[in-house]
């Protein structure tokens, strides 16, 4: 048996803003949402199988430091896509940037980061 991701849990500013630009570049859904750990507040948004936890604490969070430097930073969050054109559309139409394009055996990607400084990769394998 091989195990397969669940979900991974990130805390944001604003969950159910980050919810709905998901739904509109990703296609996802909210699944649940409500109170949270020590008074927070969290929305699950993906799809049947797989999502991804949005939490909020009861006290504003900060940004931190680049990721990629500490240990047990999210580095960032892979989303694989039927059509990289059409979602790289999207992700523009949402005021985010894509950067970072590069074609690779077996597939393309881009990168962007969200509101909350979150790095996305969004890959599409060629088939």
């Amino acid at each position: 048996m091989t195990a397969t991701l669940e979900h991974a849990n990130l805390t944001v500013a604003d969950p159910d803003a980050t919810a709905a630009w998901m739904g509109e570049v990703f296609g996802w859904a909210v699944r649940w949402s409500g109170p949270a750990k020590d008074g927070g507040y969290t929305v699950h948004v993906g799809g049947k199988g797989d999502y991804l936890a949005l939490y909020r604490p009861a006290t504003p969070p900060h940004a931190g430091d680049i990721s990629y430097g500490i240990l047990g930073g999210l580095n960032h969050v892979g989303v694989v896509v039927p059509d990289l054109d059409a979602t790289e559309a999207r992700v523009k139409a949402m005021g985010f940037v894509p950067n970072n394009h590069a074609d690779y055996e077996p597939g393309h990607r881009f990168y962007f980061l969200d509101s909350d400084g979150i790095e996305f990769e969004v890959v599409h394998y060629d088939d």
